[in-house]
Parts: structure tokens; sequence; C-alpha cells
């Protein structure tokens, strides 16, 4: 195994983990809870790239699938996956996804950051409001009543963190430690 691959192995197995733990930093206001696992997300795009983002968030998604308690309240399970929060816990990897594509390939300014994931949000969206819809027969207006609307001040402040962390934390983690030799 490449060094290369050892660091973006453990990387991705870092970000899955810590999806687990924001997700369990949480509001239940409803069906679907206010968690703060969006950092995490728009971190693993942003700071990974798409590729690596997206692998973080299937394990994440799949621990969580195979029963692991990983997604809000210690919970996990395949009913998780199939119930009301299933699209959303989804649409972290297509979140993911599109936050590093548009970071690889619009580069990592605060504005691209901040751009990437409000459409990476919206992706996430996409699939948690329709999967959401099917399950409970509702409209699309009573859906994002329950799903987006209480959501978006709180979407903002994770927007902003995360660029910033992102900002932040790139550069260091794309640097080349100096060998000792």
């Amino acid at each position: 195994m490449k060094k290369t691959d050892l660091k973006s192995f453990i990387l991705c197995a870092l970000f899955a983990a810590l999806s687990a733990a924001l997700s369990q930093i949480m509001i239940p206001i409803g069906p679907v809870p206010i968690t703060l696992t969006h950092i995490s997300v728009f971190l693993a795009g942003g700071l990974l790239g798409a590729k690596h983002g997206a692998v973080s968030q299937s394990i994440f998604v799949l621990l969580g699938a195979v029963g692991l308690p990983v997604f809000a309240g210690f919970t996990g399970g395949i009913g998780i996956v199939t119930g009301y929060t299933g699209g959303f816990i989804l649409g972290y990897v297509l979140c993911a996804f599109a936050v590093g594509l548009l970071c690889e390939r619009l580069g990592r300014s605060t504005g691209v950051l901040i751009l990437a994931m409000i459409i990476g949000m919206a992706v996430t969206y996409l699939p948690g409001i329709l999967w959401f819809m099917y399950l409970t027969n509702t409209g699309l207006t009573p859906a994002l009543m329950t799903c987006v609307i209480p959501f978006l001040p709180g979407d903002a402040v994770k927007i902003a963190l995360s660029a910033a962390l992102v900002k932040r934390l790139y550069p260091i983690l794309t640097r080349n430690p100096v060998s000792a030799a």
C-alpha cells in the first residue's frame, strides 16, 4: 500500500467517524432532527475531494445501514436508511461528492466554498424531500415546511463554519511534511 493510499484510507475513516460523532449532536424537532452532520459532510468534500469525500460518507451510511448506532440518537439499521431520514442520509454521499467536485474544479476560495456547500445542501435536500414525500404521501409544500424551512438558519451557520474550516485546514492537510533525513 502506497503512503498516499494509506493517508486517503485513514482520512476517509476519520470523516466517517466525524459524521457519526456529529450526528449525535441533535435537536429532535419532528420526523427529521437537526444535527451537525452536514459539517463533516462539507469538510469531507472540501478537504478530501469528490471521490474520497463520497467514500467517507458511504462508509458512514454503510456502517449505519448494517446496524451500528451512528445515525442521530445513536440509531442504526436499514430501517433508518429506509425511513423518513433515509433520503437525507443517502444525500450526504451526493453532497460530499458535489462539494468535492466543485472544489476540485473551481478551487477553494471562500466564495467557491460557500457556493459549493449551498449546492451540496440542495443535493442533500433533493433525495431527502422526495423520499419523505413518498413515505408520508405529502405534497411539496408540507414537506418543505417540515424538512427544509426550519433548517435553513442553521444550515447557513454550518456552511459559514465549514467554509472557514476548509480554508484553514486545506493548506495544512495538503502540505508535504519535510523528512527528517
